[in-house]
């Protein structure tokens, strides 16, 4: 059976007292009132992951992931964070192309490829984001762009491999925008990505893949796209910086 999860993205956001507080009150609340196997990811900034750690133990209901790696696992790369560095204080996770990724720093599907590789080689769950912008949504394939992204930056690996990646579907043209995908709209992809990974890795491989909506999830909506059949959880951006929303983001997977 795939993992229900809930990821909160908390971008650049929060100073260290800020950050603290909030992940006390999150980690309570989640120790507190979910009864549920959710597994819960926090990926705050990367200078917070290190004294996040006595907070957030390893293999907990709460795991520790971080918002990006690099490609390489070490070199000349000034400001860059690896994979080995992120293993060796004990996170978890890491998100991987992220539509402002993409957006910003221009990474391409290829470029994903690789840090895809290094996470994994590092023990790494790679959250990786896929999605589409408003006019190709409106006016092209997007069914086909989005599926080109995991063909292009997953279908290298091998199934042994492929299990250990969680998908994030988010729409770009629903991120920051007000917007937000209906519950039918975010079931429809997930049904086409998960239907697109069963023909590359079969069925069983497709069927035990979580994958998550990341469009603008909040307290108000989660309850209904979570209980979509092929929506497995979120990849929350600023819902997860207000504790209770998050919580109660959280307590609908």
């Amino acid at each position: 059976m795939r993992k229900k999860i809930v990821a909160g993205n908390w971008k650049m956001n929060k100073t260290a007292d800020e950050a603290t507080a909030l992940l006390s009150e999150v980690v309570n609340m989640i120790k507190d009132e979910v009864t549920s196997d959710v597994q819960v990811v926090l990926c705050p900034p990367a200078i917070y992951l290190t004294s996040f750690r006595q907070y957030v133990p390893a293999g907990g209901k709460v795991a520790l992931g971080a918002q990006n790696c690099h490609e390489k696992a070490s070199g000349a790369y000034t400001g860059e964070i690896s994979a080995p560095m992120l293993q060796s204080i004990g996170v978890e996770y890491v998100i991987l192309g992220h539509s402002e990724r993409r957006q910003y720093f221009g990474e391409t599907n290829a470029q994903l490829a690789d840090k895809v590789n290094i996470a994994l080689e590092n023990g790494l769950t790679p959250i990786f984001c896929c999605g589409e912008s408003r006019d190709l949504r409106e006016n092209g394939d997007y069914v086909g762009f989005v599926k080109d992204q995991l063909t292009e930056s997953l279908f290298h690996l091998s199934p042994e491999q492929f299990a250990n990646v969680v998908i994030a579907y988010e729409p770009i043209w629903a991120i920051g925008t007000g917007l937000t995908a209906s519950s039918a709209q975010a079931q429809d992809m997930h049904f086409e990505l998960r239907q697109h990974i069963a023909g590359q890795y079969g069925d069983e491989v497709a069927q035990d893949t979580s994958i998550l909506y990341g469009g603008s999830a909040n307290e108000k909506n989660a309850q209904e796209l979570f209980s979509q059949p092929d929506v497995d959880g979120g990849l929350i951006g600023g819902a997860s910086l207000k504790s209770r929303e998050f919580t109660t983001v959280v307590k609908a997977a």
